[in-house]
C-alpha cells in the first residue's frame, strides 16, 4: 500500500494530461484546491480513499492502475533491474530507488524502457530479437484486452445461440454454410502429429480425434476467427509494427485464438458468472464449456472499460520450470514477469496433485501479498517418446481483492503468508533454506565459523 501512495502523483499527473486539464479545471472538478493537487502530484501528499473514488468517478480511471501505471513498473521492477551484474559496483540501495521514482519518475520509466529494449539483461539473451518476446510485448501494452475483437465475437456468439444451445455444432453450421467449410474428425493415426488441419482443396477443417469437446469447439472458433476477423485482425497486426515476419504471424495467431475464447466465454455473461460463482473455475468450465487453461486465461483479459474483473495473472510452466506462457493482464505482478521463480511457491507442486487446485497465500519481498491457484494441464497428445507430458498452470490476484474468490474462503488474507522471492538471483531474503544461489550483485560473506540456514551469506542492502 505504501508503495501505492508513493507513486499516485505520478498516476494522477498523467490522467491529467491525457484529458487535457490544467490543475485549477482538474482540482476544481475533484473539489480540492489547486495547490493540494500540485502536492498530491509531486508525492508531497498521499492519495486519499475519498479523492480516489472522485477520480474514478469523474474519468475513466481504473483505481487498480495504480499499480500497474508506476515508472518503471515500481520500485520492486526496478530492483530487478538494477539487481543486473552490470550495476553491482554501484550498490544502490532501495531508498535511492524511492527516490529516484519519486523525484524523477519520468527519467526512471526511460532508464526501464532502455534496458528492458537494449540493456545487458536483453542483449545477452538475444531478447530484443526474440519474436516471441516481442509479440508478448504488445499482447501486454494492450495489457491482454482487445475490445474490437471482444464486441466482434460477444455479438457472433449471440448470433450462434439464437438456434440452438449447441456452440459447436452452431460453429460447424455456420462453417458450412456461410463459408462452405466441413468439420471432418480425423484417426490419430492419419494425423498423428497434427491436432488441426485446414485442407482448401477439398474444403474441410480436419481435426484429431484425440482433441476434447473444449478443444474442438476451440479450433472450429478459432477457424471462424481468421475468416469473419480477419480486418479487426489485420489492423492490430497493422498498429503493433513488427519488423519481423514470424512475430506477426505468432501475434495474429493470438488474436485469432483470442476471438475463439471471446466467442466461448462472452465478455458479459462470462464477466456475470464470474461475479456470481465467485471466480469458481470448475463451474466456469462446466458452463461455458471450455478447459482449465482456456477459462484461466479468460480471466487475464477482463478489463473492459466500465465492466472489468479482478486484474488476474497468468503463467504456465513444466516440470523443469521453464515458462512456456505467461501473461500479465492488469496485475502488474512481478511473478508473472519475473524471469526465475520460486520453490516455495506451490505452483511447483501441482505436479504431485494432478487435477487439484493448489491454492496459496504468498507475500514478496515488497509485502506485496499475493492469492494464488494453480493446477496441472494435460496437452491433447498426452504422451511423447512414452512419458507423460504435462503443465502446472497458475493464475493470481492482489492478496486486497482476494476476497471475492470462491477459494479464499477461510483464508485469512490478512494473516500468514508464505514469504517467497523472483527466483534466488533475484531474492535478497536471507534465512530462506531453499535458496540455491546468492543474489545478482550481492558479495558473498564466507565464515568458516558459523553456518546458517541459508548456504550462502551476503552482504546486505
Amino acid at each position: 500500500m505504501a508503495e501505492r501512495k508513493l507513486f499516485a502523483g505520478h498516476a494522477v499527473r498523467r490522467l491529467r494530461r491525457q484529458a487535457a486539464l490544467t490543475q485549477a479545471a482538474m482540482a476544481e472538478v475533484l473539489g480540492i484546491s489547486p495547490s493540494y493537487l500540485n502536492l498530491v502530484e509531486r508525492n508531497q501528499r498521499p492519495l486519499s480513499a475519498a479523492l480516489l473514488v472522485r477520480l474514478a468517478e469523474s474519468y475513466d480511471f481504473d483505481p487498480r492502475a495504480l499499480t500497474a501505471g508506476e515508472p518503471g513498473g515500481g520500485e520492486a521492477a526496478m530492483r530487478r533491474r538494477l539487481a543486473d551484474p552490470l550495476f553491482a559496483d554501484l550498490e544502490i540501495d532501495r531508498n535511492e530507488i524511492a527516490e529516484w521514482l519519486a523525484g524523477a519518475p519520468g527519467g526512471a520509466e526511460a532508464f526501464a524502457r532502455a534496458y528492458d529494449r537494449l540493456g545487458a539483461g536483453a542483449a545477452s539473451d538475444g531478447d530484443a530479437a526474440d519474436p516471441v518476446a516481442e509479440v508478448r510485448r504488445e499482447i501486454e501494452r494492450w495489457r491482454g484486452h482487445f475490445a474490437d475483437l471482444d464486441s466482434l465475437a460477444e455479438a457472433l456468439a449471440d448470433e450462434l445461440r439464437l438456434g440452438t444451445g449447441d456452440l459447436y455444432g452452431a460453429i460447424a453450421e455456420r462453417l458450412r454454410v456461410k463459408h462452405q467449410l466441413t468439420i471432418r474428425i480425423l484417426p490419430v493415426d492419419v494425423m498423428p502429429d497434427l491436432l488441426r488441419r485446414l485442407d482448401l482443396h477439398a474444403r474441410q477443417l480436419q481435426l484429431s480425434e484425440v482433441l476434447d469437446s473444449a478443444s474442438r469447439t476451440f479450433a472450429a472458433a478459432y477457424q471462424l476467427a481468421q475468416i469473419e476477423a480477419r480486418a479487426e485482425i489485420d489492423a492490430l497486426a497493422k498498429g503493433a509494427g513488427f519488423a519481423d515476419r514470424s512475430a506477426e504471424r505468432l501475434f495474429r495467431r493470438h488474436l485469432a485464438s483470442y476471438f475463439a475464447a471471446a466467442v466461448m466465454m462472452p465478455y458479459a455473461r462470462f464477466l456475470r458468472a464470474c461475479e456470481s460463482t465467485g471466480y469458481d473455475l470448475e463451474l466456469l468450465q462446466r458452463r461455458f464449456g471450455a478447459g482449465f487453461e482456456q477459462v484461466a486465461h479468460r480471466l487475464t483479459t477482463l478489463h473492459r472499460v466500465g465492466a472489468r474483473g479482478l486484474p488476474f495473472f497468468l503463467i504456465r510452466i513444466d516440470r523443469a520450470g521453464q515458462c512456456s506462457k505467461r501473461f500479465s493482464g492488469a496485475s502488474g505482478s512481478p511473478l508473472a514477469e519475473a524471469e526465475g521463480r520460486c520453490p516455495l511457491w506451490r505452483l511447483h507442486q501441482a505436479f504431485d496433485r494432478p487435477g487439484s487446485l493448489a491454492v496459496q497465500l504468498v507475500e514478496l519481498e515488497d509485502r506485496a501479498r499475493w492469492l494464488t491457484i494453480a493446477r496441472t494441464v494435460t496437452p491433447q497428445r498426452r504422451r511423447y517418446g512414452g512419458v507423460l507430458a504435462e503443465f502446472a498452470v497458475g493464475i493470481g490476484v492482489a492478496a486486497e481483492l482476494g476476497g471475492a474468490l470462491a477459494v479464499a474462503r477461510g483464508i485469512d488474507l490478512k494473516g500468514d503468508a508464505t514469504p517467497i522471492g523472483l527466483g534466488c538471483r533475484a531474492c535478497q531474503r536471507t534465512d530462506c533454506p531453499q535458496r540455491s544461489a546468492p543474489p545478482a550483485g550481492r558479495a558473498l560473506l564466507i565464515n568458516e565459523r558459523d553456518r546458517g540456514v541459508s548456504g550462502f551469506t551476503f552482504t546486505g542492502d
